[in-house]
């Protein structure tokens, strides 16, 4: 859910002010609208499992190499994100964003950071590690809350230390099964956790960000770029016109479910987009075990079991948390509705004494 930086609602708090109406919602209730929410449902659900479909993408890319390939999307990535802003006609953000080098520096630190996670994740798709890069994604909620407690000191609940100390678990034996640790998962979770908690504090949103992020990264993918074509290692136009096209659509297939995120975001409960999060790493642990026939020996079927047990806890926990919290505005949202009935009713009770008074003078 994006809300501006300091909105009501991203306090957890009703909004007081005028609300601007959404077609098909209700002006009045906070709450979505049954076709909103199905819209909400199918552009959340198209999202992740573009995401959790890229597996199936990279490989069509051979036998360009994992950088080439991130410098490509880097580059293409750009290209279609301005096009929809320039279609959009959002560049109103750009000015102010400008004017505070703190949060410029804050995004090229999430550019380079989401540069790194990408790179991994596309050499480790096309190096066969597809069922590791979805273990990442599975721990990147606990490493998430790691990052929390490390970085910005947060008290964790007791179900979320369980859920930590469960996933601590789960590294673990899947060190012992893989005979070393699980680094490509780990290094996708530390990337992308760090990436999450970096764009919270720039405060920009999806293709706001995206447009940042891929324009500090334009120059040095172009470079690359550049290099190796002077050497003569750039598959770009030797591989065929249908080569020349995929690389082209790393943009493209980059921005389509970032936008789709977006349109989900503005639609959905924070509960229901969490829940949508671990549809990405199933298909790419199914496309890994289906479709690419990883080996899954039995240690790591009892690691990845630890996970989930982490995930499932670390679920049940959150919506948990949110029916309290929503239980509690509504008590306090009440108890405002009967102050304000009693407070009139005095008042209307004082005016007609009042009156009494007057008319007995």
């Amino acid at each position: 859910m994006r809300y501006g930086h300091d909105s009501p609602a991203r306090r957890g708090l009703p909004s007081l002010g005028r609300r601007r109406r959404t077609p098909g919602r209700d002006p009045v209730s906070p709450e979505p609208s049954p076709q909103e929410s199905r819209a909400g449902l199918l552009y959340g659900v198209a999202a992740y499992g573009i995401w959790g479909l890229f597996p199936l993408y990279w490989p069509l890319l051979e036998p360009t190499g994992a950088v080439e390939i991130l410098a490509h999307r880097m580059v293409w990535s750009l290209v279609t994100v301005a096009a929809v802003l320039a279609l959009t006609r959002r560049w109103g953000w750009i000015r102010p964003l400008l004017r505070q080098p703190k949060r410029l520096a804050m995004a090229a630190v999430g550019a380079a950071v989401i540069s790194v996670n990408w790179w991994v994740y596309i050499w480790a798709v096309n190096s066969g590690h597809v069922v590791e890069t979805s273990l990442g994604y599975f721990i990147n909620p606990l490493a998430t809350i790691g990052l929390g407690v490390l970085v910005l000191r947060e008290r964790l609940r007791p179900a979320q230390w369980a859920a930590v100390g469960v996933g601590v678990a789960a590294v673990i034996v899947l060190a012992v099964g893989y005979g070393k640790p699980p680094w490509v998962a780990l290094t996708i979770a530390a990337t992308f956790s760090t990436y999450s908690l970096v764009k919270k504090k720039v405060g920009l949103g999806g293709l706001e960000s995206m447009a940042v992020e891929t324009a500090v990264q334009f120059l040095p993918a172009l470079v690359v770029l550049i290099v190796l074509g002077a050497q003569g290692k750039s598959t770009f136009a030797s591989e065929g016109g249908g080569h020349t096209l995929l690389l082209l659509g790393t943009g493209v297939i980059t921005a389509i479910p970032l936008v789709s995120f977006g349109a989900a975001a503005v639609r959905l409960p924070l509960s229901v987009l969490g829940m949508l999060q671990y549809l990405a790493p199933v298909f790419q642990f199914a496309l890994g075990l289906l479709v690419f026939h990883e080996a899954m020996p039995a240690e790591r079927w009892a690691g990845f079991a630890l996970v989930w047990l982490a995930l499932a806890v670390l679920t049940w926990d959150g919506l948990r948390t949110a029916r309290q919290s929503r239980m509690e505005l509504k008590a306090a949202q009440e108890r405002v509705v009967t102050t304000g009935n009693t407070e009139n009713t005095i008042a209307t009770e004082t005016s007609q004494d009042t009156e009494t008074t007057a008319q007995r003078g």
